[in-house]
């Protein structure tokens, strides 16, 4: 063979080889890993993990169930009424609980899981995050349009902001800013956590219907979940620009783990969108990761970057609207390599 040919196609060969090898490595790897029953029943909605203590605890029906990451077993729960979230505040061994049905915040101890206050607050209290930089718990108050700030320490209300917005999920950036997704006019709402006051809102251009959020601190880039329009918005949190738009499913939640730079957005239909952050100003769609069908919230272990989601089989619903929980199905499902 001619030297010069043979050459040509040991460099076409190595070319092919480099471009499939880039191809593979743009995928997650991610895969369903296990399934971890609970039997008991009930609806859900949020689920918080947290790593460093490897527990799950997950909204159902009308308690939180914690369970182990390591082994899937149960270690406690919590009862409150309809349950959405879960807050924690380590330093305090202390979890709050969003308890919407009650139009309260229940406190429990984290070694125990014994209730120790409930806490008045606005109407449906949802989403619910513990703020690191003002060391305050705030609530997100679906039917009051409303936040609640509560101070962990005494457990005691200390601020309300209204929102005329009914808020879904917030996010804080460690800097002194809280960014909430204003589900009604798609909007994200920014309001000082100290003065409890709003500071401005940005009109959310190329979605609609926001749920799902999370940050990059280090970016300050918000990552939107837009289940009306099936888009994950990127967001400069210090304008409100739009950085980019990407196709996912009907999600409900959003997590962003900063060590592999990866946004994932949980959507209904059985797939976990991720979105690749390159650079700050610079994000690609990476894959659809298949879950399962009603995984619509999710949370993420920061320690072991695996993903967990709630899901139950269901059947169609005799009188329309929403499919039925079939009976003893509900479980979490883990996701990762």
């Amino acid at each position: 063979m001619n030297p010069i040919k043979k050459l040509s196609i040991l460099n076409l060969f190595f070319s092919v080889a480099l471009s499939l090898s880039a191809a593979a490595q743009t995928k997650t790897g991610f895969h369903i890993i296990k399934d971890i029953p609970i039997h008991s029943s009930g609806g859900w909605d949020y689920i918080n993990v947290d790593g460093e203590a490897k527990r799950i605890y997950t909204s159902h029906g009308n308690q939180i169930n914690v369970l182990s990451t390591v082994t899937g077993d149960s270690i406690g729960y919590v009862p409150a009424m309809g349950v959405h979230g879960v807050a924690l505040v380590k330093s305090l061994g202390k979890g709050y609980i969003s308890a919407g049905r009650a139009n309260a915040v229940v406190v429990f101890d984290l070694k125990t899981f014994n209730v120790l206050a409930t806490i008045p607050v606005g109407q449906n209290p949802d989403a619910i995050f513990y703020d690191d930089y003002s060391k305050k718990i705030m609530t997100c108050n679906g039917r009051s349009k409303d936040a609640t700030f509560i101070d962990p320490v005494t457990d005691k209300v200390v601020g309300t902001v209204p929102l005329g917005d009914k808020p879904e999920t917030a996010v804080s950036d460690g800097k002194g800013k809280i960014f909430i997704n204003g589900e009604g006019t798609s909007s994200m709402i920014v309001i000082d956590p100290i003065a409890y006051k709003e500071i401005t809102r940005y009109k959310i251009n190329g979605g609609e219907g926001p749920s799902g959020l999370d940050i990059d601190r280090k970016t300050n880039r918000l990552f939107l979940g837009c289940g009306d329009t099936k888009t994950m918005v990127v967001m400069d949190a210090s304008n409100g620009k739009t950085i980019g738009t990407y196709p996912i499913g009907g999600t409900d939640g959003v997590v962003f783990d900063p060590g592999l730079k990866m946004a994932y957005a949980s959507n209904g239909e059985g797939t976990i969108s991720a979105i690749r952050e390159v650079s700050a100003d610079k994000f690609e769609f990476v894959e659809n990761i298949v879950s399962e069908p009603s995984a619509r919230t999710i949370g993420i272990d920061l320690v072991t970057h695996k993903l967990y989601l709630p899901a139950a089989k269901t059947e169609p619903n005799p009188n329309g609207g929403r499919p039925r929980q079939i009976p003893g199905s509900f479980h979490i499902i883990e996701v990762g390599k």
